[in-house]
């Protein structure tokens, strides 16, 4: 039985929510799954990611693959790093304390990327925001011009009448 970690699509049309789960291979992308181990909300600036490190970490180890956006996923979320780093430790290459410390440094700086990208591009959206009424620059000039289009066109309106009313007239008299 082929394991993958993939995204299972909730939401509505055009309003995308992810769960990660474990799932069959051979299962239908929202059917039956094995073990819900997190969400994904691609609409939110950051994309907002909540899993659980240590059941992913598990499927891993235990040989589930995952499919290419959940392996982005994983790696941003440091999945990777710490199954990379486990493995050092298996290996003898240092000791599961060093493995955890070089984690969390990682961890920390990361953190502080993303707030910074995430403060950046909330200050810009606040830079975008300028209002301006436009509603009173517009209403206006349609104020003004209202009242003397009327004017203009009902005398011409009245003099065509009479005079069509005078040509009759005066081919009648002859």
């Amino acid at each position: 039985m082929a394991v993958k970690i993939r995204l299972q699509r909730h939401g509505s049309k055009k309003r995308p929510f992810y769960f990660i789960v474990v799932a069959d291979g051979r299962a239908p992308r929202d059917g039956k799954f094995i073990q819900k181990i997190g969400t994904y909300n691609p609409l939110t600036v950051p994309a907002t990611i909540e899993l659980d490190r240590q059941k992913a970490l598990e499927w891993l180890n235990k040989g589930a693959q995952p499919t290419d956006t959940v392996h982005r996923i994983l790696s941003f979320k440091g999945v990777l790093y710490l199954k990379h780093l486990l493995r050092g430790v298996k290996l003898g290459l240092f000791d599961d304390a060093t493995a955890m410390a070089k984690f969390q440094t990682w961890y920390a700086e990361h953190e502080s990327q993303v707030a910074s990208k995430t403060d950046a591009h909330k200050k810009a959206q606040a830079a975008k925001k300028v209002y301006v009424p436009v509603v009173k620059k517009v209403a206006e000039p349609v104020a003004e011009a209202a009242p003397e289009a009327p004017a203009e066109v009902a005398p011409e309106v009245t003099e065509a009448p009479a005079a069509e009313a005078a040509a009759e007239e005066t081919p009648a008299a002859e």
